[in-house]
């Protein structure tokens, strides 16, 4: 599963166990290494670690560079399908809805490793798709945004429907032109809900990060 630390990644897993028809047998998430969070969600490493444990699910780690080159990226994810080939993995889950190019720079990329992609939520109307992973017991905080399309005030509350209500006209229910990212602090796959606090709003190279530590 790859595996962001947000609501779609964690509604997506949900989907594929709900299914029953793959054995699901890891996560997969790129961490920054100079700051030990999760890229672009900004999520501390040790709540990560503790998505993993709730889940039950061992947590397969990529560090990365700060900056990082797209061609460092692709080598060190290339060292990871190498390393998944290796153990037997033949398909990777990702949460994408309906970004085509980020759908087809995965597929692009996973051409011809013996990786199969998987996309369990690929174009399912957002709308929708946020009220039933709302109804099904997904509970996330926003940990990061984009202040040209929300409001800076919108960096750590709760992703519940008074935050859909609440969102400016255009701006996706479940972000996924970018506007915002999430933490998945409980899942109906969780064992149990993730206790966190809230801490420092902070603007960093265009982007509002609202830092979440382990309560």
């Amino acid at each position: 599963m790859s595996w962001s630390s947000g609501k779609d990644s964690a509604f997506a897993l949900h989907e594929v166990l709900r299914a029953g028809e793959l054995e699901v047998v890891g996560l997969l998430t790129t961490v920054s290494q100079a700051y030990a969070r999760v890229a672009m969600h900004g999520v501390r490493r040790a709540l990560l670690e503790a998505q993993a444990r709730a889940l039950g699910l061992p947590l397969q780690v990529v560090e990365l560079p700060a900056p990082c080159t797209n061609a460092e990226y692709e080598a060190r994810m290339g060292a990871w399908v190498e390393s998944a080939r290796a153990q037997g993995i033949t398909r990777v889950v990702f949460g994408d809805l309906f970004l085509e190019d980020i759908r087809a720079y995965r597929e692009r990329q996973l051409e011809g490793t013996g990786l199969e992609p998987v996309f369990p939520l690929w174009q399912r109307p957002t709308p929708a798709l946020a009220e039933a992973m709302l109804d099904a017991g997904v509970e996330a905080t926003i940990t990061c945004m984009d202040p040209r399309v929300l409001d800076r005030s919108f960096a750590g509350r709760s992703w519940d429907r008074a935050l859909l209500a609440a969102l400016p006209e255009g701006v996706d229910p479940c972000g996924e032109n970018g506007e915002f990212h999430t933490f998945v602090h409980a899942s109906p796959d969780f064992a149990a809900p993730l206790a966190v606090r809230g801490g420092e709003v902070v603007e960093r190279e265009g982007f509002v990060f609202a830092d979440l530590s382990p309560a």
